[in-house]
């Protein structure tokens, strides 16, 4: 199980998801408050791809700039980001130590990535709600599948939408 340390957000209102809400159409996820506003900073942005053989001397100009901020949070106030512990994620790009960005305006639908919490436990798993049953689902062939089963407590926090990972240097 991937354990995840959260930020300095926490869930106001959290509701329990059982089988019927993750289907129903009037799912309501708990808020998470932002302490500050995000702050504007552009980038350049070079719009040519990069080619990870030969380099194109052509392709040297600066056509934008981007702010990461816009890039990668849609909705401000439901946005907060973790860090991931374990490795049970690695089938799905997630590994050790990587950024996880969580948007909690997204539903969850079958195979989004959530961050959940099972009976207390924080966790980063693939939701499978294919069947009649609802799973949590490991993506990496070492680490065992969680069945939601009746008793469970299961809490969605989030939807992940960006996985933000540095390089060593």
């Amino acid at each position: 199980m991937s354990i995840i340390s959260l930020s300095r957000y926490q869930p106001r209102n959290a509701k329990l998801l059982n089988a019927a809400a993750l289907w129903s159409d009037d799912l309501e996820l708990p808020i998470l408050e932002p302490q500050q506003q995000l702050s504007t900073i552009e980038l350049p942005l070079f719009t040519s791809k990069v080619p990870a053989g030969f380099p194109s001397p052509a392709d040297d100009h600066l056509e934008a700039t981007i702010d990461l901020n816009q890039h990668c949070i849609s909705n401000p106030p439901a946005t907060f980001f973790v860090k991931v512990k374990g490795h049970s994620m690695t089938g799905a790009g997630i590994n050790d130590g990587d950024m996880l960005v969580v948007d909690r305006s997204l539903r969850p639908n079958n195979n989004s990535i959530v961050v959940a919490v099972i009976d207390g436990e924080v966790t980063v798993k693939a939701l499978d709600r294919s069947t009649d049953e609802i799973w949590l689902r490991s993506k990496n062939p070492d680490y065992p599948d969680f069945q939601i089963k009746e008793g469970m407590e299961l809490h969605i926090w989030g939807v992940v939408k960006n996985v933000i990972r540095s390089l060593p240097v």
